[in-house]
This record gives structure tokens, C-alpha cells and sequence, in this order.
């Protein structure tokens, strides 16, 4: 990958790829591993984009497809291996010191996959059209959506998550 592409192509687009990626693992390694899978794929399949959305959109997708992948790759390689125990424990170092971030993302992680999606990019402040885009629902639903998501952040945070 040329440092230009990166610079141009992925740069603009840290912010997001970051909290998607923070918000699907439980570690600084991991997370490190999940972010270079991201800038990867995105390079190997910058071909592949026809401009139908925004360059924005796609990375957005890419970003979240690694994300989803991995963690269902990750998931089912911790069943085999503890026989279905599965200890979700953040690791504490630096990129998971802030302890009421950790609560966020704590409880935006006990969400459903498609719901953790959707309040990532409500919160990157996406156009609902994009997010529809991205989740493959409708606008009008993403409202209604958003609203159930924070009564159920709401809850789990004010019980500190369980």
C-alpha cells in the first residue's frame, strides 16, 4: 500500500475506522490487528468501488464487514477453545484507559451487531440516507432505531453494564 493512498484514500477516514474497530474488540492488539485488516482490505478493493455511494460509504462497509468477520472468526475459535466460555474482560492499556469510555463501549457492545453498526455511525454524525445505505434499511426506519438503541444504552449504563 503507497503511503499516498493511505494519506488520500484512508487518512480522512481514521476517525471512523477506529471507533468501528474499538468497538469490536476488547484490546489494544487486537484492535491494532482489526485496523491494519481494515487499510488492507480497503487498498485490495479500491478497484472494486464504482462510485455508486461515497468513497465514505465504502470504507465505512469495509471497515465494518473486517469487523463483523473477525469477530465471528474470533468468537467461534474462543468457543472450540474454552468450550463456549467466553471472557469479554477489557484489557486496560493505553487506548482503553478512559474508564467512562470503556463503560460506552462496554454497552454499545452488548448490542446486536446491526445495532452497534447504527449507533457508531448515528454518533459519527452520518446522514440517515448513508447509514440506510451501509445497513441496507430504510431511512425511515433509522430513526425509530436509533431511538430503542439509546433506551437500551441508557439502561445498561445507568446499571454500570452486566
Amino acid at each position: 500500500m503507497s503511503r499516498d493512498f493511505y494519506i488520500v484514500s484512508i487518512e480522512p477516514h481514521v476517525g471512523i475506522i477506529i471507533k468501528i474497530c474499538r468497538a469490536y474488540t476488547n484490546s489494544q492488539e487486537e484492535f491494532e490487528d482489526y485496523y491494519q485488516e481494515v487499510c488492507l482490505q480497503i487498498w485490495k478493493s479500491k478497484d472494486l468501488f464504482k462510485e455508486k455511494s461515497k468513497w465514505s460509504t465504502w470504507v465505512y462497509r469495509i471497515t465494518l464487514n473486517v469487523c463483523l468477520t473477525n469477530t465471528k472468526k474470533k468468537y467461534k475459535k474462543v468457543e472450540e477453545q474454552t468450550n463456549g466460555v467466553y471472557d469479554t474482560q477489557s484489557i486496560n492499556n493505553t487506548a482503553f484507559a478512559d474508564e467512562s469510555l470503556n463503560l460506552l463501549y462496554d454497552a454499545i457492545k452488548k448490542l446486536k451487531e446491526t445495532d452497534r453498526a447504527l449507533i457508531l455511525m448515528y454518533l459519527e454524525e452520518k446522514p440517515y440516507k448513508e447509514i440506510a445505505e451501509v445497513l441496507g434499511i430504510t431511512p425511515n426506519n433509522i430513526s425509530v432505531k436509533i431511538l430503542r438503541i439509546k433506551q437500551q444504552l441508557k439502561v445498561l449504563l445507568d446499571g454500570k453494564i452486566n
